[in-house]
């Protein structure tokens, strides 16, 4: 039986329909950056701040003000960041437009190039230039997709990135604080903090791959693994200046 003849799956045998993110696709980076950093930054700053012999109340006001500043920076940087990028997009929009109202047929000559990328040839080809150079708007989308790679529904709205980006860092800025709010000795309070923290991160990590369908276990590991040997460097660190003032 050749390949051609062979019957193909029935229902039985596919993997269950597994449907997309959705609209929240674009934001997912700003999710995992931001929870991932205020887990990990702050961490760090603690062990750095006990590893400088500080008192446990001088550690719980210096992991408050650095998850404060830390958010209003996470959300003040990818706000801006998302706008440049999306006026860079726009401008080249705008560019767009003025050369399909002033070079129509040389973007029209371009078509052909970036849709053989998709495997499209002979007939094919021709009608599907003739199909997207019909007007203005349909060039204007197909050159926007094709050359730019602007997708509509990816572009990410400046305000809800910086939103999404501060309010995650705070939500996990405020993991390796809350054993310092519970225990006076800053050293006991840390082992918490880390305890806390790696649990977080693993859920960061596992949770992650509920959307990447990657192995959890792999992923939550690698978080904790990397965010453990920051915070000893950062507790080291912090003793060798204290000793060293000392």
């Amino acid at each position: 039986m050749s390949t051609t003849d062979q019957p193909r799956e029935t229902a039985a045998e596919r993997p269950p329909y597994r449907p997309h993110i959705g609209e929240t696709r674009p934001y997912l980076r700003d999710v995992i950056l931001g929870v991932n950093d205020g887990l990990v930054s702050i961490l760090l700053l603690v062990a750095g701040l006990v590893g400088g012999q500080v008192g446990s109340s001088a550690v719980l006001l210096g992991g408050l003000v650095g998850a404060l500043a830390g958010a209003v920076s996470m959300a003040l940087g990818e706000y801006l960041a998302t706008k440049s990028q999306d006026e860079v997009w726009q401008a080249e929009l705008s560019l767009e437009d003025e050369h399909i109202k002033y070079y129509r047929d040389e973007e029209t000559a371009q078509l052909p190039e970036l849709l053989e990328r998709f495997g499209i040839e002979g007939e094919d080809l021709t009608e599907a230039v003739r199909i997207f150079s019909a007007t203005d708007q349909r060039l204007k989308q197909a050159m926007a997709v094709l050359e730019f790679g602007v997708v509509e529904s990816e572009r990410r709205s400046p305000y809800r990135a910086g939103f999404m980006a501060g309010g995650m860092f705070l939500a996990g800025a405020a993991v390796p604080i809350i054993p310092f709010l519970l225990l006076s000795q800053p050293d006991a309070a840390l082992v918490g903090s880390f305890g806390l923290t790696f649990v977080g991160l693993f859920g960061v990590g596992w949770a992650k791959t509920r959307m990447t369908h990657n192995p959890g276990l792999r992923s939550g590991l690698e978080n904790m693994l990397v965010a453990g040997a920051g915070a000893g460097l950062a507790w080291w660190v912090g003793r060798l200046i204290d000793l060293g003032l000392g």
